[in-house]
């Protein structure tokens, strides 16, 4: 921890925690390029700052103890005064009442005694009462911007975790998006539609083959036939040729 802070050190540490309670940090979300490393730059401005406002909270709050305490001790102690120099009174009043006027003139002397030790008392603390007055409403005000600035980062911290949470959330979401994607690209349904249809391909070649290699066949066996029919086309023309030889 800190030595004691100085008065000056004092209220710049309050003015900073007065300017961080009263900032408004969807605006500032607003004006941020990087709302996260914002926030989390925040969370420690705040934590470091709450940290030394603590601190000297706490210092001031030691001296308005210290203060209050011999304000007490002070009325205390007057209030002895004050009951000595009524007993001091009361004995010279009744050595007066005896006829021994020196011992009277005595205890009225210590009656002034003890009375204007009283009334010493009794004015320091009259000029004390103010200031510790000042110094309990300082240490209300600072307990209460203390309470403020510890709300104001519970409100930091809560909406770093909300962005943090939606930033995982969106990421999850895209991941769940690009996995769809493959999914669809890799569609059981589609993969085997390409599959069946370069088999149709196959199969319609293998028909178109066969249906070629039963084309040649046929030409075969008509070519064939035409060499039938011209070698009897021969042989009935000679027939007729050698029947007129004969005629």
């Amino acid at each position: 921890m800190k030595g004691a802070y100085t008065m000056a050190q004092k209220v710049t540490i309050f003015t900073r925690v007065a300017d961080l309670a009263k900032a408004n940090i969807h605006a500032l979300l607003d004006k941020a390029e990087d709302p996260e490393k914002m926030l989390d730059q925040m969370v420690r401005d705040y934590t470091n700052n709450i940290r030394e406002a603590e601190a000297a909270v706490a210092q001031l709050i030691g001296t308005l103890r210290f203060a209050e305490k011999d304000f007490n001790d002070k009325a205390r102690e007057a209030d002895d005064w004050g009951k000595k120099a009524l007993a001091a009174s009361n004995a010279a009043d009744k050595y007066r009442a005896d006829g021994d006027v020196a011992n009277a003139d005595k205890y009225d002397n210590l009656a002034k005694t003890a009375l204007g030790k009283q009334m010493a008392l009794q004015k320091a603390n009259e000029a004390a009462e103010p200031q510790i007055q000042a110094q309990q409403e300082n240490v209300k005000v600072l307990r209460d911007g203390l309470d403020k600035m510890r709300a104001k980062l519970e409100e930091v911290k809560a909406k770093r975790d909300e962005l943090n949470a939606r930033s995982k959330t969106a990421q999850a979401q895209t991941i769940m998006v690009e996995a769809t994607k493959k999914i669809t690209t890799l569609d059981a349904t589609s993969t085997m539609a390409n599959i069946e249809e370069k088999i149709r391909r196959k199969e319609a070649y293998v028909i178109g083959q066969q249906e070629l290699a039963a084309s040649s066949i046929d030409e075969q066996f008509n070519d064939l036939e035409t060499l039938n029919r011209d070698a009897e086309l021969e042989n009935r023309l000679a027939a007729l040729k050698a029947k007129k030889a004969d005629a």
